[in-house]
């Protein structure tokens, strides 16, 4: 196929759930507990939604901001700001504090559309001019959201949006700055589902399992998967273990989606005598050690799909569907790949060096970050997109994935950056630096340990420490270890040599999810 055609610059998701509700009305499209959703029925309940939001006075180009959990509503609030062309801004739920209100006062929403549930974290991070454009989602028949759902038309919505338009702002963990807001649009999206679809090698009647966040790139490419293929989604609220294997029987799930540690923790649970006889055909996802590969695959007889990417390249940049243990897999082919050394000239093969990206078709790298010209400009040096990690190619054109070449971390699946916690952490006044490191944990992922020196050898005030991250950071920022220490390694320009920090626990504190505190041992 050529390059120019893979992708469509005419179709857009609108487009693709009209025609899915036209041509196969009756076909199951989603299943969420005992609901099954037909393709007629999820555009006529779009169709609800979308005409709910235009008496709100939503229209096209609009920012919408959306913090919702997985849910019908989630998925009726996605495709239907998608058939108005307004530009949704999901927020991650378990944001709180300064990086939620960073998010919120940047990108500047017309309209944020919010669970009840999160009103305690809003109620300190929404500036007082965004108040009466709050619309509070709950599951209350009398409530405001439901009334004026149930009295909404299900005809048609106005709109015309266009495959180039910006169809979300996807903010991302900054690394020398705070969260930049990437700009992906409609053709982004529908190139993130047909590279998942790809990889996974779906085929008409699969099941796929949906935990990962709506509010994640990789949730709504499968949302999108369900539209171009004749497949059924199986909607969960959030990943869980003891949940997982129950659901695959209960849906008939052929197909799932790993990132973070998912695969070790199913590794880790009990063996049992149906392990090798799910319905399950392919697992795709990235950040599967090798080592673990042949010991998943033995156990459960799943096919394993390993890949690469990032939201500001459509969510897959490589596809590992030859099954090259340790590779993120060849180049999707619409893009080409580029390890390049920090004078931006291209290493010879088997070489470590920064990955870059170049389209082979036009719009399906993000045109830009959300108001941050100058990450823009830094991020497209040289005509490549410099994506901030570190690999290798091989002589066969394989992909190996070598790490960050940033300061951020990677933790249950979401990007964690070093820098935005440090800033939090040092605005207590007895602070007088720290700095964030990540340990390798049982899971392959990574566990977060803070180190803290103090004003003057002023008190360790750790319970102060504790309960500022919690009520700042989002959980999965909130640091695991916390280790107090004298003084920092530097260089001779006073930098932090984060290298020489010990990964060792022994001295730390331990705070776990629950809010538990654990001294030293």
């Amino acid at each position: 196929m050529d390059h120019s055609t893979i992708i469509s610059d005419t179709d857009t998701v609108r487009q693709m759930l009209e025609h899915r509700a036209s041509t196969t009305p009756n076909y199951p499209y989603l299943r969420f507990g005992d609901v099954t959703l037909s393709c007629g029925e999820l555009d006529q309940e779009v169709n609800r939604y979308a005409n709910f939001f235009v008496g709100l006075g939503v229209r096209a180009g609009e920012r919408i901001a959306v913090m919702l959990p997985n849910s019908l509503d989630a998925v009726f609030v996605f495709f239907s700001l998608a058939k108005l062309g307004a530009v949704q801004v999901p927020v991650n739920i378990h944001l709180r504090g300064q990086t939620l209100a960073f998010l919120i006062e940047h990108s500047e929403p017309n309209l944020l559309i919010a669970d009840q549930q999160y009103a305690e974290a809003l109620a300190g991070s929404v500036k007082q001019d965004l108040i009466g454009k709050l619309v509070w989602r709950d599951e209350i028949a009398t409530s405001d959201w439901r009334v004026g759902l149930s009295q909404a038309s299900t005809a048609s919505p106005p709109g015309e949006p266009k495959s180039s338009d910006v169809l979300s702002i996807l903010y991302t963990s900054g690394t020398t700055g705070p969260p930049k807001g990437v700009l992906v649009t409609d053709k982004m999206h529908r190139a993130a589902a047909w590279a998942s679809a790809v990889v996974a090698d779906v085929s008409a009647g699969d099941t796929m399992y949906l935990w990962e966040p709506i509010y994640h790139v990789t949730g709504t490419e499968v949302l999108i998967v369900g539209l171009e293929h004749e497949l059924t989604l199986a909607l969960t609220e959030r990943f869980s273990a003891s949940k997982f294997w129950p659901d695959v029987r209960r849906y008939g799930v052929t197909h799932i989606h790993y990132v973070g540690g998912v695969l070790q923790i199913l590794l880790r649970g009990p063996r049992g005598p149906e392990d090798d006889s799910n319905s399950v055909r392919v697992a795709w996802g990235g950040g599967a050690p090798s080592h673990l590969w042949a010991s998943f695959s033995s156990r459960f007889s799943i096919e394993l799909r390993e890949n690469y990417g990032m939201t500001e390249t459509s969510s897959l940049t490589s596809m590992n569907m030859e099954g090259r243990h340790g590779s993120v897999g060849r180049p999707a082919p619409f893009f080409d790949v580029s390890i390049r050394d920090s004078d931006d000239s291209s290493v010879a093969t088997g070489e470590t060096g920064e990955i870059c990206v170049k389209e082979l078709e036009a719009g399906l790298i993000t045109c830009g970050y959300f108001r941050n010209p100058a990450a823009t400009e830094k991020a497209f040096l040289g005509g490549w997109f410099h994506t901030g990690d570190l690999g290798q190619l091989d002589e066969d054109g394989f992909l190996y994935y070598a790490g960050r070449l940033k300061d951020s971390l990677r933790r249950r699946g979401e990007n964690v950056s070093a820098w935005e916690i440090e800033r939090v952490v040092e605005q207590l006044t007895w602070v007088r630096e720290c700095a964030l490191i990540g340990i390798p944990d049982e899971l392959g992922d990574e566990s977060l340990k803070l180190f803290v020196t103090v004003v003057d050898s002023g008190p360790r005030q750790i319970n102060l420490l504790a309960d500022w991250c919690r009520d700042q950071l989002g959980r999965f920022q909130v640091p695991e270890f916390i280790e107090f220490i004298d003084e920092f390694p530097k260089t001779a320009t006073q930098r932090i040599q984060k290298e020489q920090l010990s990964k060792t626990t022994e001295m730390c504190w331990r705070l776990t999810a629950d809010g538990t505190l654990t001294p030293p041992t």
